[in-house]
């Protein structure tokens, strides 16, 4: 139970917000079962403070049109669909493979370095031709 849940319906910081906007004819004719239910539709739609949060307008010159960018970064607390599960686990197994690939490619490719600096031929007259190109280098 949340600090909301226990003030009463018209000091509810959502339900605050929303009769300041109104006409306060309008916003005095409404009875705390019609808050209560407009709290429940409206649900916990307030602001989330995010770690990184940038706004801000662009306008151009001799262009009429103004822009506006919003960069926000932060714990993503909102519930997934299964359908996003779905595709971050797809995302994250691709990812963790790409990452293990790159990491074994690179190795070969150090230890495979490494045996042509010293010298060490594993088969007679071939080459892959990487240590010539990695000399040529420097």
């Amino acid at each position: 139970m949340n600090d909301a849940d226990s003030l009463p319906i018209r000091q509810d910081p959502i339900i605050e917000k929303l009769l300041k906007k109104l006409p306060d004819d309008i916003a005095n004719s409404y009875t705390d079962k019609q808050l209560q239910g407009f709290r429940i539709a409206l649900g916990d739609r307030t602001w989330a403070r995010h770690f990184i949060d940038n706004r801000g307008t662009l306008s151009f010159p001799f262009i009429r049109w103004r822009f506006f960018y919003v960069f926000l970064l932060g714990k993503n607390k909102r519930a997934f669909t299964r359908r996003e599960k779905h595709a971050s686990m797809l995302m994250f197994v691709g990812l963790v493979l790409s990452f293990i690939v790159i990491s074994m490619l690179m190795g070969l490719f150090t230890i495979y370095i490494l045996k042509s600096a010293l010298g060490i031929d594993l088969m007679e007259g071939s080459s892959l031709g990487i240590w010539d190109w990695f000399k040529d280098l420097f």
